[in-house]
């Protein structure tokens, strides 16, 4: 009896025969396989483990509805759901300790769907014409190992045999490595971090990690921050240090790094201590200079690199980000603490640096006094976010506000 199983979701109708040698070859490793047809049409080359009817009824419809409606959209949304459905139950029962997919948009779509209803640390590969693109929509903030197949998957050929054994040969070996405890050992605290506030945060985590604490690092780039934000509400978290800020900034001006409407919310659901900061709230993210709206073209702009431009966020909207931090810090249930540094809130945020702007921060600072609530402690300090001082402090403050959180 083969001692772990994979997961196969793939539309038959129309990639039987690569679906076929991907289940063969994982087989002849000597693991075993379910495989969930998704697709809507006939002919089959090989019955599936899980039909496309148990797959549409688990969506809450019928392939006879699908099929009649002839509305392809609605049809892989319905498999989606109906996969996801499928795949959580399976897991709960410890039914399956991996999941592979091949597709194309259609079959990504349907694929990580269900992948990203499994947790961090599970086994999850997508073979996807995709890959090579924007694949953002797809991975979310999931653990998805996607592999790009060159060509399209549409027959067998010695390119798409090596591809797909490649693919079989990954998730075999995921499923079969030495089990990882993914129970944390020490208490997880979590930070953000820009490369403008990475000397902070980097001081911080040391100080941190002498003191016993594991520290998980997210990079602000909008996915980093909907990670934590995940992390915290799946209750792997238990204190943040929420130095950078940046990415409320690209949600009220329309950057390309917003991590959402919820970005600031999850530690205050889940009544965990945090630590926040303005990290990087001086700049808003766009591509290379060329992609900077027209409507932004006079602002004060500045080449991060080659593909990233940063735009000076105006007094006015550090106002408002003053007013959007207060309210969303007001409704935390757990301590929190704001620490301000008034000597700048960036590495660009400096006296002879290009984003140097006292009246811009002055403004999201008087902001965020006037709507803060009172039981929100506010601490000003008289450095620049990235001097040790700063780093020093809000590490001071998550240790004094975390009680009985300690190695």
């Amino acid at each position: 009896m083969p001692e772990r199983t994979i997961a196969i979701v793939g539309t038959l109708d129309t990639k039987g025969e690569e679906f076929l040698f991907l289940r063969e070859l994982i087989r002849a490793s000597g693991i075993a396989t379910i495989v969930i047809d998704v697709g809507v049409l006939d002919p089959l080359p090989f019955e599936p483990d899980i039909t496309r009817a148990e797959v549409a009824r688990a969506a809450g419809t019928t392939i006879e509805s699908l099929l009649s409606e002839r509305d392809r959209g609605k049809s892989v949304e319905a498999m989606a759901a109906g996969a996801v459905a499928i795949i959580r139950g399976m897991h709960e029962q410890d039914k399956i300790h991996g999941l592979i997919s091949l597709g194309g948009s259609a079959g990504t779509t349907i694929g990580t769907a269900a992948m990203r209803a499994l947790p961090f640390g599970f086994p999850k590969v997508m073979v996807s014409t995709i890959a090579s693109g924007n694949t953002r929509p797809f991975v979310g903030t999931k653990d998805i190992f996607m592999l790009y197949p060159v060509l399209d998957i549409a027959g067998l050929n010695f390119i798409s045999r090596r591809i797909i054994s490649n693919a079989a040969a990954a998730i075999v070996g995921m499923v079969r490595q030495e089990r990882v405890d993914a129970a944390a050992q020490k208490p997880v605290v979590a930070a953000t971090m820009f490369g403008v506030t990475t000397p902070c945060v980097t001081r911080a985590r040391e100080l941190l990690e002498q003191r016993g604490f594991e520290v998980l690092v997210f990079h602000a780039t909008g996915t980093g921050g909907q990670a934590m934000e995940g992390l915290i509400a799946d209750g792997l978290i238990q204190a943040v240090l929420d130095i950078t800020t940046t990415e409320l900034a690209d949600e009220l001006v329309g950057g390309i790094l917003s991590a959402g409407p919820a970005r600031l919310t999850a530690a205050g659901k889940a009544g965990i201590p945090q630590v926040v900061a303005p990290g990087a709230i001086d700049m808003v993210n766009f591509g290379p200079m060329d992609s900077v709206p027209e409507k932004f073209r006079g602002r004060v702009l500045y080449a991060h690199n080659p593909n990233v431009t940063l735009m000076r966020t105006t007094p006015e909207e550090c106002a408002e980000l003053g007013r959007i931090t207060g309210e969303k810090l007001n409704a935390a249930r757990g301590p929190v603490v704001f620490v301000m540094p008034l000597g700048g809130v960036s590495a660009i945020d400096a006296p002879g640096k290009p984003f140097h702007s006292p009246e811009a921060d002055a403004a999201y600072l008087a902001a965020l006094k006037r709507y803060l609530d009172p039981k929100v402690n506010l601490v000003e300090l008289d450095a620049h976010i990235n001097d040790d001082r700063f780093a020093g402090e809000v590490v001071t403050q998550l240790l004094r506000i975390s009680g009985t959180l300690r190695p």
